[in-house]
C-alpha cells in the first residue's frame, strides 16, 4: 500500500500509519501544530495535554480551570492540535504526555506500531451528542442524499479520524463507495474560509462549527449523518504511550480522579462546561453556549472498541489483529 499522509493510498483507501511514519509526523507536525493554551501555575506533577478545538476534551478543560488537576496534584498544561492526527505522535515524541485521539486515530496509531494505551474516556456518542455532528455545504452546492456526495470536495478535521470514518461508515451503508468522493484534511477553524473560497464543497463539522458558518451565512447543513447511525461507542479518549501510564500509576490514578469529578460539572454545569471550552478553542463563547458539550464519559471498557474496529476493517484502515484487552491500561 502506498502510504500519503492525509490524502489515503492510490485507490482512495485511508491511508494506514507505519510506527516510523507517526514518528517523523511526530517529530515535524508536533513542532509546527502544537499551540500553547495556557495552564494553571499551580504544584505538582507536570503533564502536558493535547486536544483539538472540540468539546470532546470538556472533562479536561474544566479540571484544569476549576482547580481540579491541581486538587488531585497535577500541574498541567492544555495545548489546542489543529488536526487530530497529529496527537499520537505529538504523544510518542514527549511533546505531550497524555492526549484526546479519536477513538479511529487511536486505533490506527495502534495498528501502525505505537504502544499506546487509553488511560480514560473523554467522550461518547449519544443522542444528544450525534446531532451536532454533520456534513456542512457551502452556498451553491445542493446535497440532499449520499450520492450527491459523488465527485464532491469533501474536507475532514483528519482523514482517519472520527468524523471521517464515520461519514465512511454512513456513505457505505447508503450504498455509495467512499472513494467516490474526494476528501481533504482541512482543520475546524479553518473550515469556514475553505467554504467560502471554493476548496471544498462540504466539511465534516461539528458544534460550536455549524452554528459559527450558519451565523456567517456560508451555508447550511446538508445531513446529520451520527444521527442517522445512532451509534454510543466513544468519541474520544485520553491516551498516553503505555509505558508512561506504567511508569506513573500515582499520576494516572489522579488524572482519572480529576476526569472523573470534572466530568460530572461538565455534564451538569453547562455554564462552567461554556466557559472552559471557549478559553481553549479561542470561540465566542456566545456561540459555545448555544449547545451542549459532548457528553463526558469517564468510564471506558475494552469492549468499547469493537464495533470501530469493526468498521475500520471494512474501510481497509486496519491490517494487524488488535486485541481490545490491550488497548485500555488496568
Amino acid at each position: 500500500m502506498t502510504t500519503q499522509f492525509g490524502f489515503g493510498d492510490a485507490k482512495g483507501r485511508p491511508a494506514r500509519q507505519t510506527a516510523a511514519h507517526w514518528l517523523g509526523t511526530g517529530l515535524f507536525g508536533a513542532a509546527l501544530a502544537l499551540c500553547a493554551a495556557g495552564g494553571a501555575a499551580a504544584d505538582g506533577v507536570k503533564v502536558h495535554i493535547a486536544c483539538t478545538a472540540t468539546s470532546d476534551c470538556a472533562s479536561a478543560m474544566v479540571a484544569r480551570d476549576e482547580g481540579v488537576f491541581a486538587k488531585h496534584g497535577l500541574d498541567v498544561d492544555m495545548t489546542l492540535i489543529g488536526i487530530n492526527t497529529n496527537i499520537p505522535p505529538a504523544i510518542v515524541s514527549n511533546s505531550i504526555q497524555i492526549g484526546g485521539p479519536t477513538a479511529t486515530v487511536f486505533l490506527q496509531a495502534v495498528d501502525g506500531g505505537l504502544d499506546l494505551v487509553a488511560i480514560d474516556g473523554a467522550s461518547a456518542m449519544d443522542p444528544v451528542a450525534n446531532g451536532l455532528i454533520a456534513a456542512f455545504a457551502r452556498n451553491g452546492v445542493t446535497i440532499k442524499e449520499a450520492k450527491d456526495f459523488v465527485g464532491k470536495k469533501v474536507g475532514a478535521p483528519g482523514i482517519g479520524a472520527f468524523l471521517d470514518v464515520l461519514f465512511r461508515k454512513w456513505l457505505m451503508e447508503h450504498g455509495v463507495d467512499p472513494k467516490q468522493v474526494n476528501f481533504i484534511e482541512i482543520t475546524f477553524p479553518t473550515q469556514n474560509d475553505a467554504l467560502k473560497s471554493g476548496a471544498v464543497d462540504a466539511v465534516l463539522t461539528a458544534e460550536p462549527f455549524i452554528s459559527r458558518m450558519t451565523a456567517a451565512g456560508t451555508g447550511s447543513v446538508a445531513v446529520r449523518y451520527a444521527a442517522e447511525l445512532a451509534r454510543t461507542e466513544p468519541i474520544i479518549s485520553y491516551v498516553s504511550t503505555r509505558s508512561y501510564a506504567e511508569q506513573n500509576p500515582d499520576v494516572v490514578k489522579a488524572f482519572r480522579d480529576s476526569i472523573g469529578e470534572a466530568a460530572t460539572i461538565v455534564n451538569s454545569d453547562r455554564e462552567k462546561a461554556s466557559a472552559a471550552i471557549a478559553k481553549f478553542t479561542k470561540l465566542p463563547i456566545e456561540i459555545v453556549r448555544m449547545n451542549r458539550p459532548s457528553l463526558a464519559t469517564p468510564q471506558l471498557k475494552a469492549s468499547d472498541f469493537a464495533w470501530w474496529i469493526e468498521v475500520m476493517k471494512q474501510q481497509d484502515m486496519l491490517q494487524s489483529q488488535i486485541d481490545p484487552a490491550k488497548l485500555v491500561f488496568p
